[in-house]
């Protein structure tokens, strides 16, 4: 009489690529309780309820997609279901996005003891993954919340957007108080920075435990340097499109940026910083640069997948507009040689959904400054890491260890990020020598067109299980929304 199934599931014969390892293992996986509790070849078929062949497809950890933007064009609860499905079928099993208050998400003001809750009503149950929140404070009282957040929501990590203080997401503004819905006398500017970056100091002092998990993220851009560069170069009949984007906002904005927050980090002992979305060669050189001028701060080294993939020639032009610009090829090449020396700690969409209609003027589509910033990726995430950093000789180690391992240290997210035993049975099946070519038409996103239409692109996402359920299989996002809130403390 043989004995009851001690596995929930095994997945056979998958190729298992993990981050901590320098081989790829032919492995069978046991899975119980969502977690991965057995990993060793020819587990018996007996042991379990149920058994998936994974056809010796390669296996990578469950992707952890560390920058997203979920309900900043179209209403939260809404977004979250059409673009979390994109991130299934790209073989995302976990989302972090940034959010804050003002214009745009919820379009509100006021304190984030009010506004964070509605923040998670609108996500329960519309999550086809694990998700969680990095907020942004944007007026002086959310300092003040920062314990609050921590402590009641579990959010350890939290945004500046350098830009902010004196130019608008899309262009020139000089209505920046009632954008970001502050009073006429608060200012969000590098002494505002400062603060914040005091308070999660004390926070960190307070929660030793926490230490490694308390961070803060920067978008890196000086509104100063783009507001005199784009006036210059509007008056610029030789550019257009993204060439003139990319010389509106250049890249040494970011270069002095990024020594800005530096510098605050070293002066508020703000020990843990990641710099966000480099997107040029002189940002990353800066970033470099004050790793080696301040020791003691923790710097993380952030690119997307978008600026890893395009150029200023890429030929869907204005759709592919977005902050910090997509930058010349010297700048992308540049980009992937740090990804290659070990640089970069992990690679993100940025995906922020902008529907067609929203994405640029029907009138004038064309005009780049008509446009507005940020697009959807969350599904090519793998996908394109995979095609083009094999091309390059990257390692499918060093792709986990980017994609999942990496962001799932910082972030807090324990649970995540490696196949291993105890950990959640978070597993993407891809087919290294399948190749396809993008097309909006096939995206679960509500986006209707992509900057990266026409890539051809080799490694395909097969399926995707979020703690052990198969979420999306050949084509198909399965089942309903079982995506989970992330608490990080």
């Amino acid at each position: 009489m043989s004995e009851a199934p001690i596995l929930d599931k095994i997945i056979k014969n998958v190729r298992v690529v993990r981050p901590r390892h320098d081989v790829v293992e032919l492995l069978d996986l046991g899975i119980k309780d969502g977690k991965f509790a057995t990993i060793t070849p020819n587990i018996s078929p007996e042991q379990a309820k149920e058994v998936l062949d994974g056809k010796n497809l390669l296996g990578f950890p469950g992707v952890v997609d560390a920058h997203m933007h979920i309900g900043i064009y179209q209403p939260l609860d809404k977004d979250a279901v059409t673009e979390t499905k994109a991130a299934a079928m790209g073989g995302v099993t976990t989302s972090l996005n940034y959010i804050r208050t003002g214009q745009y998400y919820l379009n509100k003001g006021g304190s984030y003891h009010d506004f964070f809750p509605e923040v998670l009503a609108l996500s329960a149950g519309h999550f086809f993954v694990d998700y969680g929140y990095h907020v942004a404070p944007i007026a002086s009282q959310h300092i003040d919340e920062i314990p609050l957040l921590f402590k009641e929501h579990g959010v350890s990590s939290f945004k500046i957007f350098m830009f902010y203080g004196g130019y608008g997401l899309h262009g020139l503004s000089d209505q920046q108080n009632l954008f970001l819905m502050i009073n006429k006398e608060e200012r969000y500017d590098f002494a505002h920075f400062e603060f914040i970056m005091r308070r999660l100091s004390r926070l960190m002092e307070e929660h030793p435990e926490a230490r490694e998990t308390i961070s803060l993220s920067l978008h890196c851009e000086v509104a100063e340097i783009l507001n005199a560069y784009t006036k210059i170069v509007e008056n610029n009949s030789n550019l257009s499109g993204l060439h003139a984007y990319s010389a509106a906002r250049p890249p040494h904005s970011e270069g002095l940026a990024i020594c800005i927050a530096s510098y605050l980090a070293h002066e508020t002992n703000c020990a843990n910083i990641n710099l966000l979305h480099l997107s040029s060669r002189k940002a990353m050189e800066a970033a470099l640069t004050m790793q080696t001028a301040f020791p003691h701060i923790n710097f993380r080294r952030e690119v997307t997948v978008g600026h890893l993939l395009l150029d200023v020639d890429t030929p869907t032009a204005t759709w592919a507009k977005v902050n910090p610009p997509i930058r010349p090829r010297a700048d992308v090449e540049y980009l992937w040689q740090a990804v290659l020396n070990h640089q970069v700690d992990w690679i993100v969409s940025d995906h922020a959904c902008c529907s067609a209609e929203q994405k640029r003027s029907a009138k004038d589509p064309n005009n780049i400054w008509l446009a507005k910033s940020g697009f959807g990726g969350t599904e090519y995430l793998l996908s394109g890491v995979f095609s083009e950093g094999s091309k390059r000789g990257m390692s499918y180690n060093h792709m986990a260890k980017l994609l999942s391992w990496n962001p799932s240290r910082r972030f807090g997210l324990l649970q995540k990020g490696d196949i291993a035993i105890g950990y959640d049975a978070d597993l993407v099946l891809v087919d290294p020598n399948e190749t396809f070519v993008v097309r909006a038409a096939e995206s679960e996103s509500q986006q209707g067109y992509t900057p990266f239409e026409g890539v051809e692109l080799t490694g395909r996402v097969k399926s995707t299980f979020l703690r052990g359920n198969l979420i999306y299989n050949n084509g198909q996002v399965v089942g309903s929304p079982s995506g989970r809130y992330l608490k990080r403390c």
